[in-house]
This record gives C-alpha cells, sequence and structure tokens, in this order.
C-alpha cells in the first residue's frame, strides 16, 4: 500500500519549508530512517529523512518550492505500484497530522507510522549503509548538480548549497575557489575564507539601475522576529564589570588545557556565570506565554553567532552543569556547524536566555534586541583598560560593559537589577560560583 508523505513540523511555530533538493528520485528505493530531501526552514538546512522504506513512485514538490507543513510531498511504496489519483492530486486523504509521518493510502482510518524519525537509530543506520552501498548519490541529485553547477574545462565544480548562495551573494567565482568538503566539494567555509582574503572585493554592479534583492528565509525569519521583539514592552540596565580576577582564571584554565582541546574564552566564563544567576534569580531565566510567565529549571543560554546577512542563536543547554570546559567545546561545536550550515532545528529550540557578545569587534556597549518569549538578552562589550579611582587614586583597569535587555511583562528592575549585579560579582569573584 502506497504512503503518502508530509512534510514535518521540525520545530515549534514552523508553518512552511522549502525543499532544497531531492536526494532521492522518482523509482529510486528508499529505507525508512535514510535521508530523503534536504529542507531549508528559516535558519537551517537540514536532511529529512523518510518515514517509510519502498520506491519513490512520485515527487509531489520541486526543489525551491515551499511547502506548508503537513502538506504532501512524495509518495512511498512498491515497485509497479499505482498510485491512486487521490494520491495523485495531493489530497488530504492519506495524509498527515502535521508531524510529516507518512500515513497509508487507503479508504481506512489512516494510521500513523509510529515513533518520530529522531528515535529510530536503528533504522536511521540502515537507512545510512543503504545510501552507503548505492553508488554515492541519486541520479536526481547528480541531475541537479549537473544543471545547477558550472563546467570548467570539462571538470564539473562540487558546491554545497549554501556555497553557492553566499558565492553568488559576495560575487565570487566557484571555479576560482578551493574546496575542503569531501571528494573537494566547496562548503560554506571556502566561500568565507575566500571572501576574507586581502585584496578580495566584490565586481562593481554593471549598471546604475538599483539591485532588488528578495528576502532569504533567514532574513523573512529575522524581521518576523525583530518586529515581535519591537512590539514587547522592554527595558535596559547596564552595569561595568572589572575583569582581573576573570582574566586570571582565563589564564588558569589556559595554563591546564590539554594540547588539541578546546580553549576557554571569555565568553565560556561569561556563560558559565550567567548560568548560575540564573538558577539563583530563576524569574530571569523565564519565558512570557500570554497570561502565563513560564520558569525553567535549567539554564538554556542561546549565543548569538553571525553568519553572512543573518543571525542564528544555536543553544547550549544545561550550562549550569557543565564546566567552563566542557561550555567551550560545546560552544565551538554550535559555531563550526553554524557557520557550516549544519545546525538541525532542535540546536535552536528551549533557549531560556541569551547572550550577544560584540567585544570581539571593539564594541564599547551596545543594546541587544529581545528573543521573544526569553525574558531577558545579554548584549556583551570588548574588555578595554579604563581609567578608575582605587582607594583614592586613579588606575587602569580592564573593564567589561554589560547591558541587560528584559521583557518588562516577564520581569520588573530590581530582578533585573539584582539578576545583573550576580553576574557582575560571579566574574569580579568567581569563586562565588561555586
Amino acid at each position: 500500500m502506497a504512503n503518502q508523505v508530509t512534510l514535518p513540523r521540525l520545530g515549534q511555530g514552523m508553518e512552511s519549508g522549502t525543499i532544497v533538493r531531492w536526494l532521492k528520485a522518482e523509482g529510486d528505493k528508499v529505507e525508512k530512517g535514510e535521508p530523503l530531501y534536504e529542507l531549508d526552514t528559516e535558519k537551517v538546512t537540514q536532511e529529512v529523512e523518510s518515514d517509510a522504506s519502498g520506491v519513490v513512485l512520485k515527487i509531489l514538490a520541486g526543489e525551491g518550492e515551499e511547502i506548508e507543513v503537513g502538506k504532501p510531498v512524495a509518495v512511498i511504496g512498491e515497485e509497479g505500484e499505482e498510485i491512486s489519483s487521490e494520491t495523485d492530486d495531493s489530497s488530504e486523504e492519506g495524509g498527515s497530522d502535521g508531524d510529516g509521518t507518512a500515513r497509508e493510502v487507503s479508504d481506512d482510518e489512516p494510521k500513523e507510522e509510529g515513533d518520530p524519525a529522531p528515535k529510530r537509530e536503528g533504522e536511521r543506520e540502515e537507512g545510512r549503509e543503504a545510501r552507503a552501498d548505492s553508488d554515492g548519490k541519486p541520479e536526481q541529485a547528480k541531475q541537479a548538480e549537473r544543471v545547477e553547477q558550472p563546467e570548467v574545462s570539462g571538470r564539473r565544480v562540487k558546491a554545497s548549497p549554501l556555497a553557492r548562495r553566499l558565492a553568488k551573494e559576495r560575487g565570487l567565482e566557484l571555479s576560482s575557489l578551493k574546496g575542503t568538503g569531501p571528494e573537494g566539494r566547496i562548503v560554506a567555509e571556502d566561500v568565507e575564507r575566500a571572501a576574507a582574503q586581502p585584496g578580495w572585493a566584490a565586481e562593481a554592479p554593471a549598471s546604475d539601475e538599483v539591485e532588488v534583492v528578495q528576502l532569504s528565509s533567514m532574513r523573512k525569519t529575522i524581521a518576523r522576529r525583530m518586529t515581535e521583539a519591537w512590539e514587547t514592552p522592554h527595558f535596559q540596565i547596564a552595569m561595568t564589570v572589572d575583569m582581573r580576577a576573570a582574566m586570571r582564571l582565563r589564564e588558569l584554565l589556559l595554563e591546564r588545557t590539554q594540547e588539541g582541546a578546546t580553549r576557554p574564552t571569555f565568553s565560556d566564563v561569561l556563560t558559565k556565570a550567567c548560568a548560575m544567576a540564573l538558577l539563583r534569580h530563576r524569574d530571569m531565566n523565564a519565558h512570557f506565554a500570554g497570561t502565563e510567565v513560564h520558569i525553567f529549571p535549567t539554564a538554556n543560554i542561546g549565543i548569538a553567532v553571525a553568519v553572512p546577512h543573518g543571525l542564528v542563536v544555536p543553544v547550549i543547554r544545561n550550562c549550569e552543569r557543565k564546566s567552563i570546559a566542557e561550555l567551550a567545546a560545546a560552544r565551538v561545536d554550535l559555531v563550526e556547524r553554524t557557520r557550516a550550515g549544519k545546525l538541525t532545528q532542535g540546536d535552536l529550540e528551549d533557549g531560556t536566555f541569551t547572550i550577544s557578545n560584540l567585544g570581539m569587534y571593539g564594541v564599547d556597549r551596545f543594546v541587544a534586541v529581545l528573543n521573544p518569549p526569553q525574558a531577558g538578552i545579554l548584549a556583551v562589550g570588548a574588555i578595554q583598560e579604563r581609567p578608575v579611582v582605587e582607594d583614592g587614586e586613579l588606575v587602569a583597569r580592564p573593564v567589561m560593559e554589560l547591558t541587560l535587555s528584559c521583557d518588562h511583562r516577564s520581569v520588573d528592575g530590581a530582578t533585573a537589577s539584582e539578576f545583573l549585579g550576580t553576574v557582575k560579582a560571579f566574574l569580579e569573584e568567581p569563586g562565588l560560583m561555586l
């Protein structure tokens, strides 16, 4: 019996997604748990696994097409099986409940496939093995590459979808880049590295006409989220932190960092300080939900990461339970996967607080925009030596500006001040975090 595959809801608030490319073509065999297509969902592009085994009888959604959650994208069944007219017309019969699971196309009550795909590790592994046993790439994916990737001296330029998009935005020719991905494939990092080379500059526009750039899925999401944020009644408070003790702590951590391990940064020390402060001032570790405020028992801190033409906030979970070294490793992993376009929807969910650090750009202080429904976001400036009065004398001290933005519907000024004061105290005397 044929199964109709529908677009899954991969995260809270997801309403639609764009098919980047199909990893299987019509007529290809697919195993349950094997990647079926790549999907662009607002801020991430990820592979979506098949929820049924069989043959891809029909693809109902083309590459580049935006599909609503729960709408059919393909039909999977047995080889040679005929597809009913209802299925071919993409009717709702045999559809899904919006979670993307495939359901049988029959006159009976549709049945669920069972547990969501992410929990079926055994089936995932079978799918990966089946994929590895094939000739490497499905025919449709090869055809897509032949269409989308230019020929250079008879050689096809291999590049990821994100790399092609970045190269186009930055005015770079893919043929001039050296790929570091599998089989020499050009990935996003290769484009960013080339664009950062001294002397690089985008080509001048060919005409004086105004260039119209359509908003990407990411920028549409950012625009929507920023509108929501500015509609939120909020306030800011700021404090200056003496960073001498934090600098000594980092030096000690670096001395104890084994060769090859991730080197902790001040961001990691700050993340730990915020996590411990959030547990002492739990009203800050909260979401505003209409007539309710949800206060969380663990600190899941989002780290704002800049990407070309956008901003992504992946989340480090259970920060209060992690050492500074473990936070550093988690941060590096998230940042690398963010810039390589390899985040999953789960990496962006369940954040309870956000840190935005522009200190590496030499920014003294700034105001970060709220990340609803979170109660607060902390803006972090650069560490700079400034004159301060100490025991009646003018001395130079390394200081850092912290600016906290808060949702006034969730917390008040006193609560926010106590929280920021605790963060300041932890940075100025790290032993207080114990």
